[in-house]
């Protein structure tokens, strides 16, 4: 068991960390929003508990809490992350689709041209030699584990709420949810923020994870790919971004054989599962359990 955590914790835990973030990328979808800010949240997130664990002016403060400066960091992270999103949500969520879209692509590069040119970030270097939690990387699954468990139940409760529900409705019609007397940009922004929220947390554990920020952490590249993730595994389920990102996340590594025919590879899955599974691979098991489970006289009766 050591030794297989040895050879492959730090994908397992890199498997967990990408579902999170994919998940933050769910809950605006969830409201019907084609949002890719979580980049930018999660690169926020990890530039706060990097500059917290680094900067000489917090010392004091590292030295007074200890190892529990780590939870501080993601309380802070969260509360920064949300207030951020809840001031760019409530002009940016008025647009809709690929509009939305290109928006929050707009806030990700503000924000790292921003990181890029900030001292106390580092500049285009970064910031080096943050402390770890734990002196072993597999172990971090320590805490993306129980994240990932709470965040699930967390969707599972929302979707069976007054919240959920509404939700649901503005995804499905935003005009005939605003006639039946929801409010479309009040469940908007609330979507925004607590995908926002999820993501800067995870930006804050991933630093000491990677001891380094800079950032490259948060691109246009990182958008796709945390797009990718959802829609692969399906948009219209929790479980979708959870196959999709351990899908994608991993098949670099499954075809490392390859070499550089890899990339290749990768691209082909993409396109191959973009035309002929276009509910996302949660969507076709769907469809195929559906099918085997109806009895055959129904189907031939159909």
């Amino acid at each position: 068991m050591e030794g297989f955590l040895q050879n492959y914790g730090f994908l397992l835990v890199t498997l967990v960390q990408q579902a999170l973030l994919a998940l933050s990328l769910y809950f605006p979808f969830m409201a019907g929003q084609l949002s890719l800010a979580s980049p930018g949240f999660y690169a926020l997130g990890g530039y706060i508990a990097a500059i917290m664990a680094t900067v000489d002016s917090c010392a004091s403060l590292r030295n007074a809490l200890g190892w529990t400066i780590f939870p501080l960091e993601w309380l802070v992270a969260a509360l920064v992350s949300g207030i951020l999103a809840l001031i760019v949500g409530i002009p940016s969520l008025r647009l809709r689709g690929i509009y939305l879209a290109l928006g929050t692509i707009a806030f990700v590069e503000i924000l790292r041209v921003l990181f890029l040119n900030l001292d106390i970030t580092g500049g285009a270097i970064g910031i080096f030699d943050i402390p770890q939690l734990f002196e072993e990387r597999w172990s971090y699954i320590l805490i993306f584990g129980p994240l990932l468990v709470v965040v699930l139940l967390f969707i599972h409760r929302l979707q069976h709420s007054r919240t959920g529900r509404a939700f649901k409705a503005i995804r499905e019609d935003e005009l005939a949810a605003g006639a039946m007397g929801i409010n479309p940009t009040y469940y908007k922004v609330q979507a925004f923020v607590i995908g926002a929220v999820l993501a800067g947390i995870v930006g804050a554990m991933s630093a000491p994870l990677l001891n380094t920020w800079n950032a490259r952490q948060g691109t246009f590249d990182a958008s796709v790919s945390y797009l990718a993730y959802v829609l692969i595994g399906g948009s219209r389920s929790l479980w979708g971004p959870l196959l999709g990102a351990a899908l994608l996340a991993a098949l670099p590594e499954l075809l490392r054989p390859l070499r550089d025919a890899r990339l290749i590879m990768n691209g082909l899955v993409l396109v191959v599962a973009s035309i002929y599974l276009p509910h996302g691979i949660v969507g076709a098991l769907s469809r195929l359990w559906s099918f085997f489970s109806t009895p055959s006289a129904a189907r031939g009766g159909e």
